[in-house]
């Protein structure tokens, strides 16, 4: 299979669902873009085999975590609204994927893998390269937060 087709059928399988993820880990559409870019440049030239769809899925998504992080190191941001040229919505107008963009990076992550991809507690450990108690921990204060905004709408 030609460099071409991997890319092709990786990005049919997993393009969307990453770019989500980036989106709301990052904040900006465009940010997101270039964190989808480097996970799929890193998917072309430096992946292992895999011995299942679901390891490459899992791979994918830990390289994405991993890049949304640095990207959020590199710049220093914290907690940006989705599109930073524009103010933030009013609260009441905020869809649920919208207050789990406002999160901090650790809940946000942890949620959105957990009950926006269907990774397992355990799973979303291993990606997040944190012990599962951990990821309990942040989904439990993420499910707080969120219950607060919601209450206070």
């Amino acid at each position: 299979m030609t460099a071409e087709e991997i890319f092709e059928k990786t990005y049919a399988a997993y393009g969307p669902a990453l770019y989500r993820f980036c989106l709301v880990q990052l904040g900006s559409s465009a940010d997101a873009e270039d964190a989808l870019q480097e996970v799929f440049c890193k998917r072309l030239y430096r992946a292992p085999d895999f011995a299942s769809p679901e390891q490459e899925r899992r791979w994918l998504f830990q390289v994405a975590a991993n890049q949304c992080r640095d990207e959020h190191r590199r710049r220093g941001r914290r907690d940006l609204p989705l599109d930073e040229s524009l103010p933030a919505p009013a609260k009441e107008y905020l869809g649920l994927w919208e207050q789990v963009a406002a999160l901090p990076e650790k809940h946000r992550a942890a949620i959105h893998l957990h009950y926006g991809e269907g990774y397992s507690v355990e799973e979303t450990a291993r990606i997040l390269g944190v012990t599962v108690s951990a990821v309990k921990m942040r989904l439990k204060r993420g499910r707080e937060a969120l219950r607060r905004e919601w209450e206070d709408m």
